[in-house]
């Protein structure tokens, strides 16, 4: 009863974000549907739209390695397909948009900000959930797949390292982003809570089969 309840609470607040974010997602439709590069995946709401169409394909792949696994009596076979596909598809498209040139890429050199929390305050809120969301499905799912991933410290040395070289990439290829610290935080912040939303799960154990 507990899970069917936590899973309903999940696609409803699922369905409430889709609803609420409609708009500027079918902004992006026209361009996506006519295969244009222009209008579809270089804008961010073209990525997330194509990411939630493409849903079916992953799940098809969760399946098709866990019914792989399972024929050759690998424990667990549903949660660590499950973790790898995930952690793959929920961090790709986050971090092409993250990487995404501004209108002065490869004109204005790249801008770094390394004092903490002062960019913090002028993010607002679309920017640090942007920033919590960017790691969050490495920081879910990393722990289910490898047991040496499967604690706090180390979900934390993950999203910031793999925070990190996001932004070295944004300065580096004068992609007209700021490059800030406190980008690196939000990021680990949001790789170790979506971490512990999945705390449950971790793979810190030999696991029986499913």
């Amino acid at each position: 009863m507990r899970r069917t309840v936590l899973a309903g609470l999940a696609v409803l607040g699922l369905a409430v974000v889709l609803f609420a974010v409609r708009r500027p997602l079918l902004m992006a439709a026209p361009a996506c549907a006519a295969g244009r590069w222009h209008g579809c995946l270089d804008t961010e709401n073209g990525v997330l739209l194509m990411m939630l169409v493409a849903l079916p394909l992953p799940a098809l792949v969760v399946c098709a390695l866990a019914v792989r696994r399972r024929a050759t009596g690998v424990a667990s076979a549903w949660r660590t397909s499950l973790a790898e596909v995930g952690m793959v598809y929920g961090t790709v498209p986050m971090v092409w948009l993250a990487l995404m040139p501004g209108p002065g890429a490869g004109v204005v050199p790249g801008r770094l900000s390394v004092v903490p929390l002062r960019d913090l305050a002028t993010m607002g809120p679309l920017g640090v959930g942007g920033n919590l969301v960017l790691f969050a499905a490495l920081g879910f799912f990393a722990p289910m797949r490898f047991a040496v991933l499967a604690s706090v410290p180390r979900i934390l040395v993950l999203g910031a390292a793999c925070s990190a070289l996001v932004e070295i990439a944004q300065y580096v290829f004068w992609l007209d982003r700021v490059s800030s610290v406190d980008d690196v935080l939000v990021n680990a912040a949001g790789a170790v809570l979506a971490g512990l939303a999945s705390r449950r799960w971790w793979r810190a154990a030999p696991a029986s089969a499913d």
